[in-house]
Order: structure tokens, then sequence, then C-alpha cells
């Protein structure tokens, strides 16, 4: 008998479907259960086209915008970059048309004006069988111009105009234009050294400084401080300037005392131009008439004694002249061994200076040809003093020249002012309620500048006033200066007299009200004291500061 297979075909048996979906309940496993299930199915091979899913069509326009992203991205900076290297490319070129430019113009070594032989008045003239001959022999940068010959011998020529240009004379270029000349120092890198005339501080300061400069670093140099009175202290100078600079914002490398007459402090600004300078040119910048021309005489002189080539450029220094504007154009010297060029400027022209409203003949009496001497008013008596013992100045007004007016309109009586500045303009005073018929009569006689009649019948007179409340107080020394641009200054001292027998103490402290009369474009300042003569030591009061505000502090020389 053929055996019989127990492999059974699915299909046959009934209930199959049962047997295969539920489990045995038997409590010992049958057979079948204890057959190994049977290996998995190898997997199919993968058909063609099939793996991970094809990126849909808001993936691929996302992809799209990712990548016109990164492509306008480095378009932007590739061209960003190719603007950089055009900018550089035309700095240089505009550098080098500059320098070829000055090269090539032959200038005046006096004042920087470009020789010519057309027009005889103006500045930069020379004869022109001079002019062939210096040119044949290449010698056009030792011709000096006629009117530096002139400015040489005391002659008053001016030659600015325009916005704080000087009326009267001819005007062959403006302030605006000259300023212009300036404009590429803010782009280039040098050293400037800014000078202020200890005089005229605030008048001549340039507050917008960095208009001109950009960021180049500056060294503060103070001129003329051997104009100031006797006996002066110049540590307390030394602190009043650097407090003032602290006060105006500016930040500078180092502070400067110096003197062009005597050379005093010169020695420390050539030792801070040769440690701050690195290659750099050194730019003279400073406003009209505030002595660079003698500044830059003072440092070739002091200089010459170590530096052949500073002994070399004293044979053609600037010409030095009381005139305002004397310097038409940068003036290139050969001053340094180790690199680098001096260069004199023109001054800067600032319509608020007196300067800037007189006539051309008038302009030496604004200028200090001495030290300056105070003078007291009231005037002191040998026995006494010349005023009113009831009301001291007040109802009083002081005419200083033809230039400026203080009203005393109500003070103490122990009030003294103090005035400051050049000798020539001489100090009246009248009762306020005589002031303006005075000064009708006496403008262009007794009261000067402006000077005679034709210049009395043209001035504009006093149109600009000023109302001053100072507060004091009891205190030893002056509260204030008054300050008038391009002028000097007046000290004023609420208790500068002693006390008379009625003195009420009640007068330590209140307000001193005074009107001040100037031209129309005359600005005048109100500052702290500056400590001049015998005694400011006593009252000056330096200023009390942390180790941090004094390393913050610029440091001052003389």
């Amino acid at each position: 008998m053929a055996p019989v297979s127990h492999t059974l075909s699915l299909s046959l048996l009934p209930f199959s479907k049962t047997l295969v979906s539920k489990p045995s309940l038997c409590a010992f496993p049958c057979r079948a259960s204890s057959t190994p299930p049977p290996p998995p199915p190898p997997p199919a091979a993968e058909s063609e086209g099939a793996g991970a899913a094809a990126p849909t069509r808001g993936e691929v326009f996302l992809e799209m915008q990712r990548s016109s992203a990164a492509a306008a991205q480095i378009m932007k900076d590739y061209k960003r970059q190719e603007d950089y290297r055009e900018r550089k490319k035309k700095r240089k070129e505009k550098k080098l048309v500059r320098a070829k430019v000055a090269s090539n113009v032959a200038c005046c070594y006096g004042c920087g004006a470009p020789l010519q032989i057309e027009e005889r008045d103006a500045p930069g003239f020379v004869e022109p069988e001079t002019y062939e001959l210096k040119k044949r022999h290449h010698q056009l940068k030792t011709v000096l111009c006629g009117r530096c010959r002139l400015l040489s011998h005391g002659h008053m020529i001016t030659a600015v105009g325009g916005h704080g240009g000087y009326p009267g004379g001819k005007q062959f270029i403006s302030a605006e234009e000259l300023r212009e000349k300036l404009s590429h120092l803010r782009r280039d890198r040098v050293l400037i050294v800014k000078l202020v005339d200890i005089v005229d501080f605030n008048g001549s300061f340039l507050s917008r400084v960095r208009d001109l400069a950009g960021g180049n670093p500056i060294i503060l140099v103070i001129t003329k401080v051997d104009l100031l009175p006797r006996d002066t202290d110049l540590n307390c100078v030394g602190d009043w300037v650097v407090q003032a600079v602290v006060r105006k914002k500016l930040n500078v490398l180092s502070v400067h005392l110096t003197s062009s007459k005597s050379l005093v402090g010169i020695t420390g600004v050539i030792s801070a131009i040769q440690n701050e300078k690195k290659g750099r040119d050194v730019y003279i910048l400073g406003s009209a008439n505030v002595g660079k021309s003698a500044f830059i005489s003072a440092l070739l002189k002091t200089m010459a004694k170590n530096d052949p080539a500073a002994e070399a450029a004293q044979k053609y220094k600037p010409i030095q002249s009381a005139v305002p504007g004397t310097t038409l154009g940068p003036i290139q010297i050969e001053a340094f061994v180790g690199g680098g060029k001096l260069y004199d400027t023109p001054g800067v022209h600032l319509h608020h200076r007196q300067a800037a409203v007189v006539h051309a003949n008038d302009l030496t009496a604004l200028a200090p040809q001495s030290r300056l001497k105070p003078r007291y008013y009231p005037v002191p008596a040998i026995n006494g003093l010349t005023r009113d013992a009831n009301n001291g100045l007040n109802g009083c007004s002081l005419f200083w020249g033809g230039l400026v007016r203080i009203d005393v309109i109500e003070g103490p009586k122990t009030t003294r002012l103090t005035f400051y500045g050049p000798r020539r303009l001489q100090i009246s005073t009248v009762p306020s309620n005589e002031a303006d018929d005075f000064y009708q009569k006496e403008v262009g006689l007794t009261l000067t500048p402006p000077t005679g009649k034709d210049g009395s019948e043209t001035w504009p007179g006093l149109e600009a006033v000023r109302q001053l409340q100072i507060k004091y107080t009891k205190q030893n020394g002056p509260t204030c200066d008054i300050a008038i641009s391009g002028l000097g200054w007046i000290s004023v001292e609420p208790f500068g007299l002693p006390a008379g027998e009625d003195y009420d103490d009640e007068e330590d402290t209140g307000e001193l009200h005074l009107a001040v009369h100037v031209p129309k474009p005359v600005e005048v300042f109100m500052r702290p004291p500056l400590p001049v003569g015998k005694g400011a030591e006593s009252w000056y009061q330096y200023a009390e500061l942390s180790e941090k505000e004094e390393e913050s502090r610029p440091k001052w020389f003389y």
C-alpha cells in the first residue's frame, strides 16, 4: 500500500481559513504548530525608476528661489568689491593729479599764490623778465611775488573778499574759495596742527574744525602767550585751556602753550609732531591772522639746529604780515628728513570776527603789538576812586573804540570791569542816557576804528545787542569774562572795588545786568575768567577730577 502523504493542500481541507487564522486552544501543541514558520520571501528586485520620491513642484520652486538669491548675493558682493576698487583707484588718481598740479604750477613761496605776469596788482605777479629768467634756470620755486614784497615792508594789502573777507581794498579771492582749498584734508591721511590765538581764544578756536580735518589726529597749539600780562602763571592758563577744550568736546592729542617770538613751547610741539607724524604730511591749520606763518618760522628755526632739511627750508619760508589773509594757497615746505612734508595753509576766514567788519586800513589797530596791560574801570586814583560813590558804574556806558559799547544797567556798586586788548582802542565812559548822541558825534574821531569821515559814513554801527544776566556770589577774583570775537575780552568783577561804609551785606549774591553792543555779525561770548596777571593763582580754581577723568584729559605743555 502506498504511503499517505501528510502534505495536504489547504484548499482541500474544510474550515482551513478558521484553522489558519485562529490559534489552537490545545494545552499541548500539535505537530503542525511545532513546525517552524517558513522563511520570509526574498525581497523583490527593485524595478527600474523606484527609490526616493521625486521632488514636488513646491520644492523645485523653493530651490530655484534659493539659487537665485545666492547668485544675487554673489553678484552684489562682487559689485561692492568692484566699486571699492574703483573708488580707491579714483582717490589715488585724484591725489596724483593734485600732486602733479602742485608740482607743475609754480607758486610764490611767500603766500602760495600761483605766479602770473598779466595783472600787476593781483597776488602772484612777477615781472615777465624775472619770470622767464627763473623759468629758464628752473628756479621758479625761489620767486617772491610783488604783493609779498610790499607786505614784508609793512604795506596793508588785502586780497580776500566774500563771506568772512575784508571790506575795502581789492578782493582777488573769496573766503569760500580759500576754504575749499582745504577740503581734501578730511579725505587724506595727515596730521593736523591746529593754532588758536590766546588773546582771541573763542573767536579763533574753530569749533567746527572737524569739518575740515575729518578724523585726522589734532595737536592743539596756543599761540601768542608772550602777549599775556606780566606775572601770569602759565600753569593756571594751561589748565584753563584744557578745561575749555573738554567743554567744547574736541578730541586732541595734546595742548601746547607757545610763543613764536620767544620760542616758548616750540620744542615740545616739535617733539609731539615727530612722535605722531608716522610718515604723514603735517598741515598747520587755523583761523586768519592766528600766527601760522610766524609759528612755522619759529618751528624751522628751532628744528634747524638738528635737522639739515629744516635749515635749508628757512631760506624760503612763508611771509609774515599783520594782514589777515596773507597766505592764499597751501605752501609746501621740505622740513623733515624722515618723510612727510610740512604745509602752511590759508587762514580760515570767519565772518563773526571784528576783522570781517572793519575797513582794511584799520586792521592793524586790532592786533596787539606788545604785552597786554589791564585797563580798569572805574579808574583807580591815588586818593580813592574816580566813581560815583552811590551807584558805581550803574547807569554808565563804556565805549571800546567804535567797536564795542557796554551798558551797566544794574549791579553792585563795587563792580569793576577790566579790559584786555589792543592799546590803540581808546576807552570812554559816559552816562547811558547820553551814549547814543555821544557815539554819533565821536565815531570816527575819538571812537576809532572806524577811522576818518569816510569810514564812519559807511560804518553800519553797533546794531547787535546782547543782554547778559551774570549771577555772582561773594568771591575773590572775577566772576566771568566777556570775550569779543576778534578783539579781546573784558573781565567782570562784581566785588573788584573796596566797599564803602554804606555797603549792604545782602549784595553778596545777585545778578549783574549788562548790555553789550557790537556790529551785527560779531559774536559775544561769556566764559569762565582767564587767569592772567599777578595774583590770578590765588583765585583760580583747578578742576577736581577722578583718576579716570585725569587720564582721559589731554596733557598740556609749555
